[in-house]
C-alpha cells in the first residue's frame, strides 16, 4: 500500500517497498564517491612521508593506496549505474503501474472529474520525474558519507581550516536553497500548462473532423498555438531559475574553496601545516564542490518529483462513484420506472425530457453517475444498488461515449438476446459497416467516422445491451433529420415494453415519446 496522505509520504512509501534495492543504492553510492573524498588526504600523507621524506617505500605504499582507492571507486561506480537504473525502473514501473491500475478502477469517474490531459500528464511526465528522484539518491548518499568523512579528515589536520570548510560549505548550500523555492513554483506553472496543452490537443484530435467540417482548424490550430507559447514561456522560466541553480551550485563553494587555498597557504608557510597537508586540504575543498553539486541536485530534483507526486495523489485520491453499499438491495425484475422529488419516467414506456443544456447531468444523475441523491428506480434508491447490477440493468450512453479499436459487430455486440442486426437497424446504423474499409474494422475511437455515424454504433451498442432501463443524452444530436425519425421510432419499437429515457430537445423524439415531463428540475 502506498500512503497518499501527502507527496512526500507517497516517494518514501514507493521508495520503501523495494528496500534491499534501496540500501544497495546507498551502498554503491558511498563506494563510488568515498574513494574521491579519501584521495587527498592519501596524496597529501605520500608528499609528505614520500616524497619529502625521501622514502621510496612510503611512496609505493601510498601509490598501492592510490591504485585500490581507483579500483573501488570503478567498482563502485559500476555497481551504482545498475543500482540508479535499476531503482529509475522501480520508480517509473510502479508509478505507472499504480496510476493505470487506479484509472481503470475509477472507470467513468476519471473523464468527469479529471482531464484527459491530467491523466496523460500523470502517466507520463509526473512518472518520469518520480523515477528521476529515484535514479539520483544513490549520488546523495555518496555526497553525504563522502562529506561526513572528509569534514572528520580536516578536522583532525587543522581545527581553523576544518571549521572553516565545515562552516563555508553548508553556508554555501544554504544559499543555494531560497533559489528553489522559485523553481519549484515556476516548474508547477511549466507542469500544469503543459497537461492544458496535452488536453487541447487530445480534444483537437478527437474532433478534427467536426472542425473541418465546420471550418475551425484554423481558429483551434491559432489558440493551440498561443497556449502551447505560454507553456513554452513557463518553461523558459523555469530552466532560467535551473540556470540560475547550477551557477550558484558553483560558485558558492567556489568561494570557499579559494579562501582555504589562500588560509592553508599562510598556514603552510609558517609551519602550522605541512605542504602535504596543505595539498590534501585543497584537494578536499575542491572536491567538496561535488558532493555539494550533488546534493544540489537531488534537492532540486526532489522538489520537481514533490510537484509530480503531489499530482499523482490527487489522482490517486480520486474515489469511483459508484461504492458498493455496505448492505445492498436487489432491484425487482422487469421493468422498472425511474423517480425522484420532481419527475418520474414510466416503467416500460419511452419518456422524452427537454432540459435543455443541463441533459448531461441530468441523465448521469437518473442512471446513478455517481449513486446518490433521492432517484429511485423501482421504488428501491440507486444509492442501495450493487454497482455491478445497476450498471447491467440501468445504462447510460452519452452521445460522445467512445468506440474501442477492432471488428465493428464485436465492438456492437453485448452476448445479449438482441441481435446484433436487429440493434442496428434500429439506430439506423447497417450502412456505417457497409462503409467501413477492409473487414469491417475501427480505427481507434472510430476517429474515421463522422460525429453521426460514431453516435449511431454507440446506440446500435447500447441497445445490444438489452437494459432493462436505458438512458440516452441526445443521442442524435450529430444526425439528420430524416435519420433521426426513423431512429426514434425504430428505438420506441424495439423498447416496447422496456423503459427508455430520452433527454434532448428535438420534436422528432418527443412525436414518438409516451410520455414528456418538463425541463431540469
Amino acid at each position: 500500500m502506498v500512503d497518499t496522505r501527502g507527496p512526500a509520504r507517497l516517494l518514501w512509501s514507493l521508495l520503501r517497498q523495494r528496500p534491499g534495492l534501496l540500501l544497495l543504492t546507498a551502498v554503491s553510492g558511498a563506494l563510488w564517491m568515498l574513494p574521491t573524498a579519501v584521495l587527498p588526504l592519501v596524496v597529501g600523507a605520500a608528499i609528505d612521508s614520500g616524497i619529502r621524506a625521501g622514502s621510496v617505500p612510503a611512496l609505493l605504499a601510498w601509490a598501492g593506496v592510490v591504485v585500490l582507492l581507483g579500483f573501488t571507486q570503478a567498482a563502485g561506480s559500476a555497481l551504482l549505474t545498475w543500482a540508479a537504473h535499476s531503482s529509475w525502473i522501480h520508480g517509473a514501473e510502479t508509478s505507472q503501474r499504480l496510476v493505470h491500475d487506479h484509472v481503470v478502477r475509477l472507470g467513468g469517474t476519471t473523464t468527469r472529474r479529471v482531464g484527459t490531459g491530467e491523466v496523460v500528464t500523470a502517466g507520463g511526465s509526473d512518472i518520469t520525474e518520480v523515477a528521476t528522484f529515484f535514479e539520483v539518491t544513490g549520488r546523495l548518499t555518496g555526497a553525504l558519507v563522502s562529506f561526513a568523512v572528509a569534514a572528520v579528515a580536516v578536522l583532525y589536520i587543522s581545527p581553523l581550516l576544518g571549521l572553516i570548510v565545515l562552516i563555508g560549505i553548508p553556508l554555501a548550500t544554504a544559499g543555494i536553497a531560497p533559489l528553489l523555492i522559485p523553481y519549484q513554483r515556476r516548474e508547477e506553472v511549466q507542469r500544469e500548462r503543459f497537461s492544458a496543452v496535452t488536453s487541447m490537443a487530445a480534444d483537437i484530435v478527437a474532433g478534427l473532423r467536426v472542425l473541418r467540417g465546420l471550418g475551425g482548424e484554423a481558429r483551434f490550430r491559432r489558440r493551440f498555438q498561443e497556449r502551447s507559447e505560454r507553456m513554452r514561456t513557463a518553461g523558459v522560466a523555469a530552466v532560467r531559475a535551473e540556470s540560475w541553480l547550477e551557477g550558484a551550485e558553483v560558485l558558492l563553494p567556489g568561494l570557499v574553496t579559494v579562501l582555504v587555498t589562500w588560509l592553508g597557504a599562510r598556514l603552510a608557510l609558517n609551519g602550522t601545516i605541512s605542504v602535504g597537508e596543505l595539498v590534501a586540504f585543497y584537494g578536499i575543498s575542491a572536491f567538496l564542490v561535488i558532493p555539494v553539486s550533488t546534493a544540489t541536485e537531488a534537492a532540486n530534483s526532489y522538489a520537481v518529483a514533490l510537484v509530480a507526486a503531489d499530482r499523482i495523489r490527487d489522482l490517486l485520491n480520486l474515489e469511483p462513484d459508484a461504492a458498493a453499499p455496505p448492505h445492498p438491495v436487489p432491484l425487482p425484475p422487469g421493468a422498472l420506472d425511474l423517480q425522484d422529488d420532481e419527475l418520474k419516467a414510466p416503467a416500460g414506456q419511452l419518456t422524452v425530457i427537454d432540459a435543455g443544456e443541463g441533459g448531461s447531468a441530468l441523465a448521469e444523475r437518473l442512471a446513478g453517475h455517481p449513486v446518490g441523491g433521492g432517484v429511485l428506480a423501482g421504488g428501491v434508491r440507486l444509492a442501495d444498488v450493487e454497482p455491478a447490477e445497476l450498471r447491467r440493468r440501468v445504462v447510460l450512453v452519452h452521445n460522445q461515449d467512445p468506440l474501442f479499436s477492432g471488428p465493428a459487430r464485436a465492438e456492437v455486440d453485448q452476448g445479449t438476446p438482441v441481435p446484433v442486426d436487429t440493434a442496428l437497424h434500429a439506430a439506423d446504423a447497417a450502412d456505417v459497416l457497409a462503409a467501413l474499409p477492409g473487414d469491417a474494422e475501427l480505427d481507434e475511437l472510430g476517429r474515421s467516422l463522422s460525429g453521426g455515424q460514431r453516435q449511431r454504433l454507440v446506440l446500435a451498442r447500447a441497445l445490444c445491451a438489452d437494459a432493462d432501463v436505458l438512458v440516452l443524452d441526445d443521442p442524435t444530436s450529430a444526425v439528420d433529420a430524416h435519420s433521426e425519425q426513423r431512429i426514434a421510432q425504430r428505438v420506441r419499437d424495439l423498447r416496447s415494453g422496456r423503459t427508455t429515457v430520452v433527454l434532448t430537445q428535438s420534436p422528432l423524439w418527443k412525436a414518438v415519446a409516451d410520455t414528456t415531463p418538463g425541463g431540469t428540475p
